[in-house]
């Protein structure tokens, strides 16, 4: 039987519950188990992929295409698994399930209601989902950690709170453990109990009884014994089932927080997890990935030189937007030993206007970009903030500065490049003028413009290494000189192929593209430190100890030519994809089957 493991929240949205979930699965696989994650939306949303990134942060990416909330990006970071569309439910998906059955007659003319009907989908979908296999044993998962976004009392909640209530009778006691995350406010030195007595006293009156209360508190004071003894007091929990969990150096160390405070042994023995079949082999496993982590936040805490990489976007007011690319720029700096200092930088600050309008916000902008070691233009839609970009982007080339173009960026380099070195004055992108003279960028022609739900090139696709990169290609270097990569993509825009050739012979080199060579999809510099773009999102599959290619090879050269160097040798020698083998298919294989949503899209504005 499946262990399942829910972690609800309480106060305040936003208190950490993805961060204490995806800790607490990284502790149990380092007891040797197998972990799963499924994260519940409660929005009426089918998925994430029509959000503003300024509401809702990133859209991450999954190797099937589907587009769901960032918490699947720290799941598959920690527990290095690879999920799926189905591990993150909303209440679009369920209710169209429950509408779609209905319309069926497979309730056989019963009168369809939110109890027993949509209570019962919820429940169904996540026992079905904790069985898919996700990591490389290919086995079904020991443990399945479940994430109840939103808050305790929360309208959008109640069908599935209800759904776990009945969910715990359903699996039984010894396989469902409830972990509640509440705030505990520090006001003026003294840490205050009332928010988590009231959101514990609403749960309770829910039907769940927490086994572990986590008090996030948002300074870098511990929980204090006497806080502990009140929240047990009052809460009907022993002092052992309260856990504090306050600020630390990075989200690194929160694991360790966690384990120091006896999670895993209470966990164990609530849960009878020794009665589970763990293999020998599976032991020494986990004990090697907790020997991994210890080092990784050892070695985080020694150090002292650093990197400074001035990222330069469009959505830098909401940092939640480029989760991932701040992620594998950490993991990157970890392993090139190299402390982060990253700097957010607005596009539109870059732009001559703005000397006008706000010079002080001007000569800031462009005092991080001359200064910084590296400068990066991650993905974004829309033509606020381009002009900016590509003058940044022309600064990294001409200078010899590292740069790094994730999709939206890299389609801006191409731009860039075709105006200042091909001649063409007046190039620039479909998305920004259909009607241009020179359109470097145009619409897929095989994507709708009239839908967005999942209609944009989505998902894990292959890349194709040109043969002649071999020689000198250090994006290919990063991935062991393979040739053929595999990469998840978002995107409904290309590189004209009717520029291609003017492109090429100005001395761009597309060394990377699609199966059919269509389609540019990695472009690199030669004699440049490191001038690399990407079309896919290759920080959705970056890993702490295992970090992007193109991210690492970028915050290398960033910190010297010595350190790239080194790099691209142990990557030359150790790099393993983190992609299953048989998600790594050709694109044929994905166009014969359908591995889109269901869901439609609405159109995102331009300034979006």
């Amino acid at each position: 039987m499946t262990k399942y493991i829910v972690v609800s929240g309480g106060v305040v949205s936003g208190i950490g519950k993805g961060v204490i979930a995806s800790s607490t699965g990284l502790l149990l696989k380092t007891t040797g188990l197998k972990v799963t994650a499924i994260k519940i939306d409660p929005y009426m949303n089918i998925d994430a992929g029509t959000m503003r990134p300024q509401e809702h942060g990133e859209v991450y990416v999954l190797n099937d295409g589907g587009e769901v909330d960032l918490d699947l990006g720290n799941y598959e970071r920690y527990l290095n698994v690879t999920l799926s569309r189905d591990n993150n439910i909303t209440t679009g998906k369920i209710y169209r399930e429950v509408i779609e059955k209905e319309r069926r007659g497979d309730y056989l003319g019963k009168t369809v209601q939110i109890v027993p009907h949509i209570t019962n989908a919820i429940q169904d979908w996540i026992e079905r989902v904790s069985k898919i296999p996700v990591d490389e044993t290919g086995e079904e998962p020991d443990v399945c950690i479940v994430e109840l976004g939103g808050t305790v009392g929360d309208i959008e909640s109640a069908p599935f709170v209800e759904a776990m209530r009945q969910f715990q009778f359903r699996v039984g006691h010894e396989n469902f453990a409830l972990i509640h995350v509440s705030l505990v406010p520090d006001m003026h030195g003294e840490q205050k109990t009332k928010p988590t007595q009231t959101t514990v006293h609403a749960l309770r009156g829910l039907g769940l009884l927490p086994d572990l209360i986590a008090c996030r508190l948002i300074v870098q004071k511990p929980l204090e014994d006497t806080t502990k003894a009140k929240i047990s007091m009052f809460c009907h929990v022993t002092p052992e089932q309260v856990v504090g969990v306050h600020d630390v150096s990075s989200v690194y160390h929160v694991p360790l927080l966690l384990q120091s405070q006896g999670i895993v042994k209470f966990l164990q023995k609530r849960l009878n997890l020794p009665s589970l079949k763990i293999t020998k082999e599976m032991t020494e496993r986990g004990l090697n990935l907790e020997k991994r982590w210890r080092e990784l936040t050892r070695r985080q805490e020694r150090l002292l030189d650093e990197v400074s990489i001035a990222l330069v976007g469009k959505y830098t007011d909401m940092q939640d937007s480029y989760m991932s690319v701040v992620k594998s720029l950490e993991h990157s700096a970890f392993r090139c030993s190299r402390k982060l200092n990253l700097k957010w930088v607005d596009a539109s600050n870059l732009e001559p206007e703005t000397q006008t309008t706000n010079p002080a916000k001007y000569h800031d902008a462009w005092r991080d970009v001359v200064s910084a070691n590296g400068i990066l233009v991650p993905g974004g839609f829309g033509v606020r903030g381009s002009e900016g970009m590509m003058l940044a982007i022309k600064w990294a080339r001409e200078q010899k500065i590292p740069f790094l173009g994730i999709c939206y960026g890299f389609q801006l380099a191409v731009v860039e490049w075709a105006r200042n070195v091909c001649g063409l004055s007046n190039a620039t992108s479909g998305e920004f003028n259909p009607d241009a003279e020179h359109p470097i960028i145009i619409f897929m022609p095989e994507i709708s413009k009239t839908h967005m739900g999942g209609t944009m090139r989505l998902g894990l696709r292959p890349t194709v290494f040109q043969p002649e990169s071999e020689t000198w290609s250090k994006a290919r270097r990063l991935y062991a000189g393979a040739g053929k990569i595999w990469e998840r993509h978002r995107h409904r825009y290309e590189v004209n192929p009717a520029y291609i050739a003017r492109l090429e012979q100005s001395g761009i080199d597309f060394v990377g593209r699609d199966e059919k060579g269509e389609r540019m999809q990695v472009l690199e510099l030669r004699g440049h430190p490191y001038f690399v773009g990407f079309q896919a999102h290759p920080e959705f599959c970056t890993r702490p100890l295992n970090p992007s290619p193109p991210f690492l090879g970028f915050v290398a050269a960033a910190s010297g030519e010595t350190v790239l160097e080194e790099q691209l040798e142990l990557q030359e020698k150790t790099f393993k994809p983190p992609h299953p083998e048989g998600a790594m298919v050709s694109e044929d294989i994905l166009r014969h089957g359908d591995p889109l949503p269901r869901g439609e899209e609405v159109l995102l504005t331009a300034d979006q």
